[in-house]
């Protein structure tokens, strides 16, 4: 079995709540790259180009547990080089981060809509993450699940990197009880609860997940709360986690949230309207903590703009 390299720590800090990218030189038993610059070049010219790989070099910025690399220094293999990308200008999500619950593991956070929980394509310092690391000055905090841009609610993140493994697990196995809360039409001729089951995949560069025929890997309970004004307030129970799941089982009861952007129809691509947030909400995350063995319960404090009060 080959060893695993730990890696040692980055001499940079963060910027803007974000790590440094961190490179390992491969083994290069044909001699392919005589010195740094040529493995690195070789590596992320294609995406950045040579000139910005020289100038990577000519101002520092890519460094070893030493300091700054040379370009013209010897390829080494398992050598460590770490640097920081260039963060595209971000527009800033208009809303704030909430904080439900922090001790000295875990941090429950209250997600805006619009603000992804982790740096993804072109949401990088606009996070969730990157936000809590700099306003809460907890740089190793990392997100034990993930929840979607678009959706608000209850985000769960762990203060010590050693605890991350048991809370992923937990998520893993199922033994979190999440409900959320969602805003549709009403239609009584729909008859709830209901439980939906189906087979969901999400393709790769294609934007809205979809239903196949086969066996079931998702299942959601739908529950009608209450409806007024001819919309309905519903409780959304999923056993699964399968990407977009719970706005596919809604819309394909006829019933899909409110200011859904994929469902039914995928809409042209374009800025965020934040007066129109998608009507979905992560109210409840319960669990026994892995960690102490204490049974937990955090509620958020959002609610759903659109619901008429």
């Amino acid at each position: 079995m080959r060893r695993r390299h730990k890696a040692p720590p980055s001499p940079l800090p963060q910027r803007d709540g974000i790590d440094p990218v961190r490179l390992r030189l491969p083994a290069d038993p044909d001699g392919a790259w005589k010195t740094v610059r040529d493995h690195v070049a070789a590596r992320y010219a294609g995406a950045v180009g040579t000139e910005k790989i020289d100038a990577l070099f000519r101002e520092g910025r890519i460094v070893g547990t030493d300091g700054p690399v040379a370009a013209d220094e010897p390829y080494a293999p398992g050598r460590y080089l770490w640097y920081h990308r260039d963060f595209a200008p971000e527009e800033r999500v208009p809303f704030e981060v909430g904080i439900v619950h922090r001790d000295e593991r875990l941090v429950v956070a209250d997600k805006p809509h619009f603000l992804a929980t982790t740096p993804r394509g072109r949401h990088v310092t606009e996070t969730a993450l990157a936000r809590l690391r700099r306003d809460l000055g907890l740089p190793q905090l990392q997100p034990a699940h993930r929840l979607d841009r678009l959706t608000a609610g209850l985000a769960l993140f762990v203060v010590r990197p050693g605890d991350r493994g048991a809370y992923q697990t937990m998520f893993r196995d199922r033994r979190v009880r999440k409900e959320y809360e969602g805003a549709a039409a009403h239609d009584p001729a729909v008859t709830l609860p209901v439980t939906v089951r189906s087979r969901i995949v999400k393709d790769h560069g294609v934007m809205a997940a979809r239903e196949v025929a086969g066996e079931p890997n998702s299942e959601s309970r739908i529950e009608l709360l209450e409806h007024r004004e001819g919309l309905g307030r519903y409780r959304l129970l999923p056993a699964t986690g399968r990407t977009h799941q719970l706005r596919v089982h809604m819309n394909r009861l006829g019933l899909p949230l409110l200011n859904d952007p994929l469902f039914p129809v995928v809409r042209a691509p374009g800025p965020d309207d934040y007066a129109e947030p998608l009507q979905l909400l992560a109210r409840v995350l319960e669990f026994t903590d892995p960690v102490t063995g204490e049974p937990l319960r955090f509620e958020s404090g959002l609610r759903l703009t659109q619901w008429p009060r």
